[in-house]
């Protein structure tokens, strides 16, 4: 059943202010589990301290739970009931809690707690799952050391697997068997899994930096066996780079990963024993793309890196989420910049971060690195708490220097190893090891919304002269913010030489103004600035579009290069929308040069002339008119596409044969193949419908395969459209994962009649809800759509709440994921807002409606 919430009932806020510490400690506990999806009996013992001088009962936290049984140091006791949570009254000191309890683990859609799983059962307890399990406190800073039995039938679930080492195993005279595994390192009750299933192993070991031999598994289906390679490699190069980087050492002897087909997440840290949803697991150059394997890398990294930052070190309560994300973001970022080009991984990042965190930090959602209040945790799982979090590390890392930040982390592991701490405890760190005062950078955890920066730069003789300002936004609850740190590097280049004026600096920007004077500068300067892209902020200069072709010419920092042709492509695209009268000229030069500069990386390349997406020119205009802006990008992008025609099929054309390999050179060559196979197509040649469907027949590889569908589910030529989404469907309707692709890939298409289509989707046989990779790839998809879900209609806000109502009664969790497109109804023409108000009303005003939902549709009408 749904965790449901009566909208005409005032909602539970939990507060960071109310913080008080446990009652009471469970230093120990013993579960013991008797398996079978339809019933499954979980007993635990609990050895239980009291934490102070007070007499309050033991509360334990429940979540549909029915306790059959409550003994209290082996006597029985009455079962005592507080809403869902169970009251235990003891008298002294220290005590043995033992309660049983019966869960239907195949009857759990919100797949939180224990579920099954197509014939596996697994766990997902963060944030608060392990309370559909058993009656526990349910908070990261009680932290436990567990011993786990469970018996399961051995023909159905010959696997059995938990945290920690295997201690034991064996066979009973029923057909079951048993397995027992002991976790020495205590943890809180959200890192506890447990899977059980019929599985098989592709197995390695490890030889950590001091001599300890470490059991590696990825866990999976028997079919799937030959597609985990990629992933344990990561495992192990992850693994090698956290000894290197961070002088971070396994501390078990055993390293499990299983992926699962129904996850809400990516995938899940739990101490020793990772549980993966199948995307970030399963690859091979038939289903996966560059991103995928990239992706792949890059999460089987972050799971593994919060081994340290996130279990041996968690978080005191989940108001310091970003604790354990952001950093572990920030490290995982750190190690896939390592592995390729650092310069394309960078752009990446930050376009990610404009696509999901700066709309975030813009609209009525918007929270602080560290929120101060919530209704359901579930809903600050958020780009603001990942993505901004590791912002925030990153520019403290700027700001102490590698030395100096490295010397930080190592205080940090060492001062609160096995503890539950704070933000501040970490940014107390920086300072100490640093060696530097941090007081006003830790506005950066408590004010939400995104800096903006003015800068000014004027010649006076041979002397320079920036302004600088900073300003930040008001945001729900926030209406007056006070100057933040802003760490920018810049530097100044000649506009007739190309050389640059001075070394690189770094500007702390502390004041709401600052003026920075720069001497000899013997020509105009133009300056590059926020290179790197060193703090998360939005940049307005005086810069004209001449300044901005000539440093994404000429700048030697590859993001501020790429930035400077973003933004001359952005102004132009602007200007256009509001004024109608298009002009191209800049940014068709400044592509030609960058197509032509031999010096230039390929990856890099296809990076920088790609326009900006619809979405993204939309949040730099007041009021968002997506039709104008399609139609602008369109425009922009047939010219684009018409006057280097020529250079696009030649390096089409340079790399159409090559076979598949999986290496920075191979990656780079599949991304400007696909860029320049789009442009060929949006200069509406005649033959480009049939050079991408060539390329979709004769791709060794998804990467190509998905690229050519991409273009073709957008194109008008009929015949080889149906043709390719036909081809691809009946190829690939056996495998999920790539079925999802074809859903997502026709969500975002740019014709017409998308939402149309959508909606027809939406009653394909192959599309449900219960799986969460496939309600986001074709929900989730479509929200992202600028034009198609926005039209004008109000068919897509429609569809939407259609789809999360629905969605809302079998995963809460998921459902409140994909509403936010429709809270960002005050930036649209009052017929469109009006319509989205609507379906947020009827949202909102839905009986029963879970508690994730209403959070989030309330807080979009505010």
């Amino acid at each position: 059943m749904a965790d449901i919430h009566s909208a005409a009932e005032a909602p539970r806020i939990t507060r960071r202010e109310d913080y008080r510490e446990p009652d009471w400690r469970v230093p120990e506990i013993e579960l013991d589990f008797q398996l079978d999806p339809a019933a499954t009996r979980v007993v635990a013992r609990l050895w239980v301290q009291r934490s102070s001088e007070h007499d309050r009962p033991l509360v334990l936290d429940g979540d549909g739970l029915t306790a059959s049984r409550v003994r209290v140091d082996g006597v029985e006791v009455p079962v005592e009931m507080d809403g869902p949570n169970l009251v235990v009254r003891l008298s002294g000191s220290a005590h043995l809690v033992e309660t049983e309890v019966e869960i239907a683990p195949e009857r759990n859609t919100q797949l939180q707690g224990l579920y099954a799983s197509n014939g596996m059962l697994c766990t997902q307890c963060e944030a608060e799952g392990f309370r559909r399990i058993t009656f526990f406190p349910d908070r990261p800073d009680v932290l436990s050391r567990y011993k786990v039995r469970m018996t399961a039938d051995k023909a159905r679930f010959p696997v059995l697997l938990s945290n920690g080492d295997p201690v034991g195993s064996g066979a009973l005279d029923d057909g079951r068997h048993w397995a027992e595994w002991h976790d020495p390192f205590p943890k809180p009750s959200y890192l506890f899994a447990l899977v059980a299933g019929d599985l098989v192993a592709n197995r390695s070991t490890f030889t950590t930096m001091n001599g300890r031999e470490v059991q590696l598994g990825i866990w999976v289906r028997a079919g799937d066996l030959e597609r985990t390679h990629h992933a344990l490699n990561a495992l192990e190069t992850s693994m090698r780079w956290d000894e290197q980087v961070y002088g971070r050492e396994y501390d078990l002897d055993v390293f499990n990963i299983v992926a699962v087909d129904d996850f809400n997440f990516g995938a899940m840290e739990n101490k020793g024993l990772n549980v993966f949803n199948s995307r970030y697991i399963l690859a091979d150059p038939d289903i996966a793309t560059d991103y995928d394997y990239d992706a792949i890398a890059a999460v089987v990294a972050h799971e593994y890196f919060h081994n340290w930052s996130g279990n041996r070190i968690t978080c005191r309560d989940w108001f310091q989420l970003s604790l354990k994300e952001g950093f572990t973001v920030f490290r995982d970022q750190g190690f896939s910049a390592d592995q390729g080009s650092a310069a394309v991984k960078r752009i990446e990042d930050v376009r990610g971060l404009r696509a999901s965190q700066f709309p975030e930090d813009a609209g009525p959602l918007a929270h602080p690195v560290r929120p101060d209040s919530y209704i359901e945790i579930s809903n600050f799982y958020t780009a603001t708490i990942y993505n901004k979090g590791a912002e925030v590390i990153r520019m403290m890392a700027t700001i102490l220097g590698p030395e100096k930040f490295r010397a930080a982390t190592d205080l940090y592991f060492e001062r609160f190893d096995g503890t539950a701490a704070t933000c501040e405890d970490f940014v107390r760190c920086m300072e100490d090891a640093g060696g530097t005062d941090l007081t006003q950078f830790r506005r950066w955890y408590s004010q939400a919304g995104t800096p903006r920066v003015t800068a000014s730069l004027k010649q006076e003789g041979g002397r320079a002269r920036l302004t600088l300002s900073q300003t930040v936004p008001p945001t729900p609850g926030q209406p007056d913010k006070q100057p933040m740190v802003l760490p920018l590097k810049l530097r100044l280049f000649g506009s007739v030489t190309g050389r640059p004026l001075c070394d690189e600096q770094l500007i702390q920007l502390r004041d709401p103004t600052a003026e920075i004077v720069f001497e000899s500068i013997p020509e105009p300067p133009v300056l590059s600035i926020n290179r790197g892209f060193s703090a998360p902020v939005v940049v307005d200069t005086n810069r004209s579009a001449r300044d901005l072709a000539f440093l994404s010419a000429h700048d030697d920092d590859p993001f501020a290069r790429y930035e400077a042709m973003q933004q001359l492509m952005l102004d132009t695209l602007v200007a256009s929308v509001t004024s109608g009268r298009p002009d191209h000229d800049a940014v068709i030069d400044a592509v030609r040069n960058t197509l032509t500069d031999p010096a230039l990386d390929p990856a890099f390349v296809a990076e920088a002339v790609l326009l900006p997406s619809d979405s993204f020119i939309g949040d730099q205009m007041a009021l968002v008119d997506p039709d104008a802006i399609f139609a602008a990008r369109e425009a922009l992008r047939r010219d684009l596409g018409r006057e280097h025609e020529a250079l696009w099929r030649s390096a089409h054309e340079a790399v159409r044969n090559n076979r598949f390999e999986y290496s920075p050179a191979g990656k780079g060559a599949r991304r400007i193949k696909n860029v320049s196979l789009g442009y060929i197509a949006a200069s509406g040649a005649r033959d480009a419908a049939d050079l991408a469907l060539a390329q979709f027949e004769a791709s060794d590889n998804m990467t190509d395969r998905q690229g050519a569908l991409g273009v073709l589910v957008s194109s008008t030529a009929t015949e080889q459209r149906a043709t390719a989404i036909d081809a691809f469907y009946r190829r690939y309707a056996d495998n999920a994962l790539v079925l999802d692709k074809w859903f997502q890939t026709q969500a975002l298409s740019s014709r017409d009649d998308t939402a149309q289509a959508v909606e027809a989707l939406a009653a394909h046989p192959a599309f449900t809800l219960a799986n969460p990779n496939r309600a986001r790839s074709l929900i989730g998809a479509f929200g992202v759509n600028q034009r198609a879900f926005h039209d004008v209609s109000g068919r897509g806000y429609r569809f939407l709440a259609d789809q999360l109502l629905a969605l809302d009664k079998l995963n809460p969790q998921t459902a409140a994921k994909l509403l936010p497109p429709l809270g960002r109804w005050k930036r649209f023409d009052a017929g469109r807002a009006a319509k989205m108000r609507a379906e947020l009303e009827r949202i909102v005003a839905t009986p029963g409606l879970s508690k994730d939902m209403f959070e989030q549709a309330s807080k979009s009408l505010d």
